[in-house]
């Protein structure tokens, strides 16, 4: 990266970050999928202290003769950002051999060269890593000390790889996961909420989730399409829904809430629709506004645990550049100390936040730009009321007891 690492050093001049690093990455063919996930979770600084933190707290496990016998997706990630965290050069360009080798290795879906999907890549990363952490947790101990019992979800399972889908078994038999640092900063709950419209019976079904997947609509914003993510929908005709306390089928009236929302709340959009007439998928290149800053009111639960005013700020959107789905390019934004940052691949340049309207999407249906945001990463700033509240009375608790 050279000359292009001297002109991000020159234009940030004496205001470039004590201790940051900005780093490109290698591209080896067709893994800038992997590339741009890989640079929103490195200034996802909560992950990135967390995975320096494991990998110190497991540095004897990792001895000379041990430490080819002893690698997996979790160190080879480790070792990547500490190659990145403790370079002398401030810029530079990375290859991340080893950790694209190892993905390959474990999952042959990205294997060959064909365009992968970022999202998918995420979701298996970020599985991989709880899967890997639980294994240590229950064979060996491993000191995963941010973890804890009651942190863990009323759902009792670890994070589903979707909206919908169920969460990972382990050796195929269903048990309470160890809660992972892993979880503790992505993991959020969501609560299924179903009416029976006959006895007004409410059922509410817990579930946990690593990332929103949200549908897109023309012309709308993130909060629209949350808000069209928790709306009521009626359970009628071939859908009706079997009431316990009826002991038959009923019509209903359910509805799906944010009951807590995590400490990095990711937004996947929908934007590859599969359209039965063309029968294929399609990308939609729809313009939706995603705000920097963003609450979640109206669409967080507003029971014992209040999270509907908990306040979050942008700091990562993985872009995807092209006209389909088969085919095309990934990019990040990123924000690092106040300053936004493009990263592709190799390429590290600095980039004005008024810039990131430009990957809104367009109002037209074959735009020119296909600059499109597809995974917005947010990051908790402000605890809602409800949270206030119970710190508050904790605080007291404590005063009480001294």
């Amino acid at each position: 990266m050279g000359s292009a690492g001297s002109k991000l050093e020159k234009a940030l001049g004496d205001h470039f970050p004590e201790g940051e690093r900005y780093f490109g990455l290698e591209n080896f063919g067709n893994t800038c999928y992997c590339n741009s996930v890989l640079q929103a979770l490195f200034f996802c600084l909560p992950f990135r202290q967390q995975l320096f933190h494991y990998y110190a707290a497991n540095a004897k496990y990792h001895t000379d003769a041990q430490s080819h016998a002893e690698e997996n997706l979790l160190t080879c990630l480790a070792d990547l950002f500490l190659q990145i965290n403790s370079s002398k050069k401030k810029t530079g360009v990375i290859a991340p051999k080893r950790f694209v080798q190892r993905v390959k290795k474990l999952n042959e879906s990205f294997r060959g060269y064909m365009h992968q999907d970022a999202h998918e890549f995420l979701n298996f990363l970020l599985n991989e890593l709880v899967d890997i952490l639980e294994k240590e947790s229950s064979s060996k101990g491993s000191p995963d000390t941010s973890s804890s019992s009651s942190s863990s979800s009323s759902s009792g399972g670890p994070a589903s790889l979707a909206n919908g889908s169920h969460p990972p078994v382990a050796n195929g038999v269903n048990k309470d996961p160890h809660v992972t640092w892993v979880h503790k900063i992505f993991q959020g709950i969501l609560t299924n909420e179903t009416r029976c419209l006959r006895c007004e019976t409410v059922t509410n079904r817990d579930e946990t989730f690593f990332d929103l997947s949200l549908d897109i609509e023309q012309n709308s914003s993130i909060t629209s399409c949350l808000k069209n993510f928790s709306s009521t929908e009626t359970l009628n005709a071939a859908d009706k829904f079997f009431c316990d306390k009826c002991c038959s089928l009923q019509e209903a009236q359910k509805r799906m809430k944010i009951k807590k929302p995590p400490h990095i709340l990711v937004i996947h959009l929908k934007r590859f629709k599969y359209i039965e007439q063309l029968g294929r998928y399609k990308k939609l290149s729809y313009r939706v506004v995603f705000p920097m800053e963003l609450k979640l009111t109206n669409i967080a639960s507003t029971g014992d645990e209040d999270y509907a005013d908990r306040e979050y700020s942008l700091f990562a959107v993985v872009v995807h550049v092209g006209s389909g789905p088969n085919h095309g390019h990934y990019i990040s934004l990123i924000k690092s100390h106040s300053n936004w940052l493009f990263f592709d691949d190799e390429t590290v340049d600095m980039v004005d936040e008024s810039n990131l309207t430009n990957v809104f999407g367009s109002v037209q249906e074959y735009p020119g730009n296909t600059d499109h945001g597809y995974i917005l990463f947010y990051e908790c700033i402000a605890r809602g009321k409800g949270e206030k509240i119970k710190e508050s009375e904790k605080e007291k608790e404590k005063e009480r007891v001294i």
